[in-house]
């Protein structure tokens, strides 16, 4: 049975790839901020027993490391690190505050990459040899035409760099970076006024890993599967 161990596991897309990897017959270890309260997650839990919900704060580092720790010997077939954050919305460039931007760039630039450094072995060690990381088109430059979102943006700019480093870095070990954009997906950071809804989105991106070679490493890619450009 492959693994997937996945981050933001509670809700959203985190959810939905839970749920269509599980369904799949894959082992899933869920990671999320608040267990207690992530009603949905453990009622697919019950439906799967292949589900183990574990509790995460990917913002502190012994969280991270307790948890290696403890899968030290699991081998981890597709490590996807899903949870981020948009920060403040509706803010203009005179209102932004330091505070914030620091925070957003934690959690979706920063973190990812301290938790992929604890897990690297039980990856290398698997049979796929998959890291996925959920981005968004809004960290293109190349996209960017309507200008604003500052945090948002930088931190996924940010996040795409590193993971295009990562991809060339782990190319030896025959581990495959994806860097992945989910469309614009009704979630609770996505809005009721998306264009997709989660189901779309992760059966998308499901099939876009299930046919990931090493030779994309890198590539920053959407759920449809076309290549973004940076």
């Amino acid at each position: 049975m492959k693994t997937m161990l996945i981050t933001g596991a509670s809700r959203g897309l985190g959810l939905e790839l839970v749920k269509h990897y599980a369904r799949d017959n894959w082992q899933v270890i869920a990671c999320c901020r608040q267990p207690e309260s992530a009603d949905e997650l453990k009622t697919l839990a019950e439906q799967y027993p292949s589900i183990s919900i574990e509790q995460v704060d990917i913002l502190q580092e012994e969280d991270v490391q307790a948890l290696a720790k403890k899968y030290k010997q699991q081998t981890i077939d597709l490590l996807f690190m899903n949870a981020g954050a948009y920060g403040p919305k509706g803010y203009h460039f005179n209102g932004i505050s330091a505070e914030e931007w620091l925070n957003v760039l934690h959690v979706n630039s920063v973190a990812p990459f301290i938790f992929i450094k604890y897990f690297l072995d039980q990856v290398k060690q698997s049979e796929l040899k998959q890291i996925a990381l959920m981005s968004s088109k809004m960290g293109s430059i190349a996209d960017n035409s309507s200008g604003g979102s500052y945090i948002y943006r930088s931190s996924k700019a940010a996040l795409n760099a590193a993971a295009k480093s990562l991809a060339i870095d782990l190319a030896g070990d025959s581990i495959k970076v994806a860097i992945i954009h989910p469309g614009w997906v009704k979630t609770r950071m996505g809005g009721p006024n998306a264009l997709i809804d989660t189901p779309t989105s992760i059966k998308g991106i499901k099939q876009v890993l299930d046919n990931y070679t090493l030779e994309k490493s890198g590539s920053f890619i959407a759920y449809d599967g076309q290549l973004i450009s940076w």
